[in-house]
């Protein structure tokens, strides 16, 4: 098979001297493990097998819409394997260093967040759930305000059975005691790409995140950007870039990134192609990598450093196998990440998924081969694996 795009070395075996294996996998989901709700074919065996040897691995999926604790549980039925919060990581679970804050985001935890995405209010509750304190949706919007969307009345059963009142009201005159959005966060697939977007717009328009109001320094040319987006506007995340995702259906169908490319589409016509200031994470960026690595040392150190008094010294991890089915996400990410700690990531390209056989993919994998459960045998006897493949 042709190599990747960065030079990987494979060294003679991944095992060291007492079993202890110095490589480790991720898995993405919908496309490799599951299509729909229903298990791939040698998905079950495939992480069985894993298991069953203490290999560690976690499943990486720019998928969501649900908490951590109820999804796997939810894939652990599915998957025949016990799955924990600590080797799982969706699009959205980085959001959570969000909460306290970062380097470069001011802790969010009592400010007021506009979550959008999945279905009713899920994400709301995913949110509370991370720590932040103060959330809306854009149905609380709609509910409380019908006019701002003039086709309120086709979601209109959908919201009332999902919202709740707003913790301001909204002042269309003035600012004074006006809900102000100080994050706006897209959480998983938005069901209503119409509100969604209108209301996405308007905060971006806004004077410092109060909805309903309008900057004045939108389209002044003598400011960075020509004046869009330089008014304390709330900043924009997307948790997911995916354009096309994998489902029962025969063909692709499109995902988050579809919407964020139609909120960019928007944005341009809007602004004449004014730059649009916001952050994406999910796979293929390699916040998101970084981010997953972390979780996966920590839960191999918890798997193979033993529970007991004394702990196991755990070897280095020197390699992580990225299984995935979308050249663009998966195999682009694994294949462009460079680990701080010395740790490759080789990519590994299915054909259950996004990737359809006979057409070359954007972003060249290490290998291609039918399914997961291939995918890990492969792996296994590139790194020297001396057990049963059964």
């Amino acid at each position: 098979m042709p190599s990747s795009t960065k030079p990987r070395r494979f060294s003679t075996s991944g095992i060291a001297a007492d079993g202890m294996p110095a490589f480790a996998f991720a898995f993405d989901i919908d496309g490799v493990l599951l299509r729909s709700s229903s298990a791939i074919p040698g998905a079950a065996e495939a992480l069985g097998l894993l298991h069953k040897n203490n290999i560690p691995f976690i499943l990486l999926t720019n998928g969501g819409g649900k908490h951590e604790s109820t999804r796997v549980v939810e894939l652990s039925k599915k998957l025949g394997v016990p799955l924990t919060e600590e080797n799982f990581v969706q699009s959205h679970t980085p959001f959570k260093q969000l909460v306290e804050g970062t380097a470069s985001t001011e802790s969010l935890q009592d400010k007021t967040i506009l979550v959008t995405g999945g279905d009713g209010d899920k994400c709301r509750k995913v949110a509370e759930m991370y720590g932040f304190k103060n959330v809306v949706t854009p149905g609380d919007i709609l509910m409380a305000h019908p006019n701002i969307w003039p086709f309120n009345q086709i979601f209109s059963d959908y919201y009332r059975n999902n919202t709740r009142p707003l913790p301001l009201g909204v002042n269309q005159t003035s600012a004074d005691g006006s809900l102000k959005i100080d994050a706006i966060f897209v959480f998983n697939d938005p069901r209503d790409w119409a509100l969604d977007s209108q209301i996405i717009l308007d905060l971006l328009l806004s004077k410092q995140g109060y909805l309903g109001t309008y900057s004045d320094k939108n389209g002044d040319t003598s400011l960075p950007n020509n004046g869009w987006q330089q008014d304390g506007q709330p900043k924009l995340f997307f948790s997911n870039p995916d354009l096309f995702w994998a489902t029962n259906y025969h063909m692709p169908r499109l995902g988050q990134g579809g919407f964020q490319a139609a909120v960019q589409g928007v944005w341009d016509a809007t602004t004449g192609g004014a730059t649009l200031e916001r952050t994406v994470i999910g796979k293929p960026h390699p916040a998101t990598y970084k981010y997953a690595e972390r979780v996966l040392n920590k839960h191999r150190a918890q798997l193979l450093g033993g529970s007991g008094e004394v702990k196991k010294k755990v070897i280095r991890l020197e390699r992580v196998f990225m299984v995935g089915d979308n050249p663009e996400s998966d195999i682009r990410g694994a294949n462009e990440y460079n680990s701080t700690h010395g740790t490759e990531w080789t990519s590994v390209l299915v054909k259950t998924g996004v990737f359809r056989e006979g057409t070359k993919p954007a972003y060249t994998p290490k290998v291609i081969v039918d399914d997961v459960l291939e995918a890990v045998k492969w792996a296994l006897k590139v790194e020297g694996w001396k057990g049963s493949l059964e």
